[in-house]
């Protein structure tokens, strides 16, 4: 790879495939300069940790309930002490709505995405044409240099 890229290699890959797996080194820096390549050409750009996420098609496509932790508060009433359940709108169709009126799409990058089941990398593959306007970029692990291939063949890999 260049010292100076315009990143165009990416922006046509994702666009092609929809969803791609990256191989970043360790020491990071160069997601920050593509996740810029990626907003200059139109498009806005979501990052998130594949850690915690729970199931992946609720949080992302779907209400979900979340419960925070109780610290010491319990609920009232005949339920279970857990505390109370708060219910969040589907993370893709808001962010979608918050999008310019001019901007090509969404690209949700997830970091830490080698520890994604292969169901759920299977999931990540086919969101794209559920929804063609989010593009997905998972991190699967570390390279000397960024790499990317389309995620099906990492899917195939693993």
């Amino acid at each position: 790879m260049g010292l100076i890229t315009n990143g165009s290699d990416l922006i046509r890959d994702l666009e092609k495939s929809g969803s791609l797996a990256l191989y970043v080194p360790l020491e990071g820096g160069f997601e920050g300069r593509y996740l810029r390549r990626l907003r200059a050409a139109g498009y806005g750009a979501y990052n998130i940790t594949a850690r915690g996420l729970g199931d992946l098609a609720m949080y992302l496509t779907g209400v979900h309930g979340v419960r925070p932790p109780h610290l010491g508060k319990k609920t009232t009433g005949n339920e279970a002490a857990v505390g109370y359940t708060y219910y969040v709108p589907p993370m893709l169709q808001t962010q979608l709505d918050n999008l310019p009126p001019k901007a090509k799409g969404l690209v949700l990058w997830i970091i830490e995405g080698q520890v994604l089941s292969s169901q759920e990398v299977e999931y990540l593959t086919i969101l794209p044409t559920l929804e063609p306007r989010v593009k997905i970029a998972v991190e699967m692990g570390g390279d000397r240099v960024f790499s990317w291939k389309p995620l099906k063949d990492a899917l195939v890999a693993a």
